[in-house]
């Protein structure tokens, strides 16, 4: 979303960005890079990103307990509300993403107090994800969400899901389709590179001599990491090495499972800056985004797109109809398995590594991929279009 305000700003358009405060994994060269101001007495703060005009309110530090959560992301949105009609000019069109669900019916109170069309982002189908991961199980509380998605997608103007699997789903709910338009996620080419394999992070961890097996982001409960697990204890024959780089909530377990089973092939490094992951990708022969079936099937990783910018080949868990699978294929980047399948995990592991003088050539062209069509000017110029067929232009 960062990269769409700043390209829609290029564009001609007066940008203001609504969020919260950091409060996950706090990046701290960021933080003095883009300096918060506060205002209201420190419930709210303003600050500059590459000429946007950003607003955040205050939210406490992400924790594990989800109705903590829950009363975060109420706060967020009665203050984001006020902060809106209070301070914030009226707007010509407003933009918002989710998760979490409710943001939709914010953007459109927000939208219909300005008289303006609200466009929602459909990142990830909820409540799909969570009932399927078992995070909402009292039918109560499932009925109330499933009442609140069929709001949001009745009451914004435009409905824009990342994948065109998301489009079926949501069509499939009653919603015209001359409402729904997918535009995917955009990736940053210019900070997502290719480089080379021998780098300050590759000699810090001691990388150059192994095939490095990588993956970085989210250590989630949408992650198949028993498949990961079972690879790297079937394969630790080989010289292979997994490399696991992030945060999240089932870091702990993980690190857990892997004194437990011994695996001294997988190594574990904390969180890292975004600016360093084109250097991290650099560092492997082969990228992982190891999903489970549900999260395949209601979540769309934008980390695919920054592999393939990095110029990596991927192997990748998700369903052979989905569209990451097609995306895959459509670029000749990688190959796909089953999700929740740990013995053919295992085997395409050992496969891409029996083929490794393969993978540099498969890299290339998924960065050749996403630069013609998934770049964040591509991106951009879409909602640009989108927004003049709402929006008479002055």
């Amino acid at each position: 979303m960062a990269d769409l305000a700043v390209g829609l700003k290029k564009l001609g358009h007066t940008v203001t960005v609504l969020s919260t405060t950091p409060h996950y994994n706090l990046d701290q060269a960021a933080l003095d890079r883009q300096l918060l101001s506060p205002r209201w007495g420190g419930l709210v703060f303003s600050s500059d990103f590459q000429g946007v005009a950003v607003w955040h309110v205050k939210v406490p530090m992400k924790g594990q307990r989800v109705w903590a959560r829950a009363l975060d992301y109420l706060r967020f949105h009665i203050l984001s509300a006020v902060l809106c009609l209070r301070t914030i000019t009226p707007q010509d069109v407003v933009i918002s993403t989710s998760p979490p669900l409710t943001i939709g019916v914010v953007s459109w109170l927000l939208a219909a107090r300005w008289r303006a069309p609200s466009v929602y982002k459909v990142a990830e189908v909820y409540p799909d994800l969570a009932v399927r991961q078992g995070l909402f199980r009292n039918p109560l509380l499932i009925g109330m969400m499933r009442w609140m998605e069929r709001f949001v997608y009745r009451r914004n103007s435009m409905i824009v899901p990342i994948a065109e699997s998301f489009k079926r789903t949501i069509s499939e709910r009653g919603v015209p389709v001359s409402k729904l338009r997918m535009i995917p996620d955009c990736v940053d080419t210019e900070l997502y590179q290719p480089q080379m394999r021998q780098n300050a992070f590759s000699e810090k961890y001691n990388l150059l001599k192994d095939f490095v097996v990588l993956y970085g982001g989210n250590i989630g409960i949408v992650q198949d990491w028993v498949s990961v697990l079972t690879a790297a204890e079937a394969l630790k024959d080989l010289p292979i090495k997994f490399v696991i780089v992030g945060d999240g909530s089932r870091r702990e377990w993980l690190e857990d499972e892997v004194k437990r089973r011994r695996l001294e092939n997988l190594l574990m490094i904390g969180y890292q800056p975004k600016e360093l992951m084109a250097q991290i990708n650099a560092s492997c022969d082969l990228a992982l985004i190891p999903m489970t079936r549900t999260g395949a099937q209601d979540g769309f990783p934008s980390k695919v797109y920054t592999i393939m910018a990095c110029g990596k080949p991927v192997l990748a868990t998700a369903e052979e109809e989905s569209d990451m699978a097609r995306i895959i294929k459509a670029a000749g980047c990688g190959r796909v398995v089953a999700p929740d399948a740990p013995q053919a995990f295992t085997e395409a592991v050992r496969a891409a590594f029996l083929d490794r003088e393969k993978l540099p050539a498969e890299g290339l062209q998924g960065r050749q991929f996403v630069e013609t069509d998934y770049s964040k000017e591509a991106i951009a110029r879409k909602y640009d279009i989108l927004i003049r067929e709402m929006v008479p232009m002055r």
